[in-house]
Order: structure tokens, then sequence, then C-alpha cells
């Protein structure tokens, strides 16, 4: 579907303290697997959050911004892996 990514991760949290909690526990888990971003952007209070681990970026929304922005619409062409909700 895009050239710069095999996966994105979409998900979202119904307040601030649910996206940031959500940021930390990837940034941790995947630390403690030796899994470093590459990059990452956004800030908890703009409700958009994105880590860059090169093959896979996790978007990481409130539920208002993930509503606005689509990006499940987006990238609708591509295959879910794994839907959960």
């Amino acid at each position: 579907v895009c050239s710069f990514a095999d996966y994105f991760v979409i998900c979202s949290g119904d307040s601030e303290r649910q996206i940031k909690t959500i940021y930390e526990e990837i940034g941790h888990i995947l630390k403690e697997a030796g899994i470093l971003p590459h990059h990452r952007e956004g800030t908890i209070d703009s409700g958009w959050l994105l880590i860059d681990f090169g093959d896979v970026i996790v978007h990481i929304f409130t539920s208002f911004e993930r509503e606005h922005y689509q990006l499940d619409r987006l990238w609708g062409q591509a295959s879910t892996v794994v839907r959960i909700q």
C-alpha cells in the first residue's frame, strides 16, 4: 500500500491519559525487546502521537482526532492483519 512501511498500527484512547499510557507501554515493551524507534512525533495534548519503528509505524489518537483524520479510510485498501475493539 505504501513504500515507506510494511505495517501501520492505528489505535486510539478516549482521553489524553489513555493515549499517554498506550504510547509509554509500546515504547517500554519494544525497548525491552531491543527495538528502538527511529522517530517520534506529536504531543499528548495534540491528540495524535506517531512512533516510527521503520517497517512499522504506530499512530496513537484520541477518539476525536482519529475520526477527524480518518487514517483507517485513507489506508482502507490495505489488508487488516488484526482488528481489536
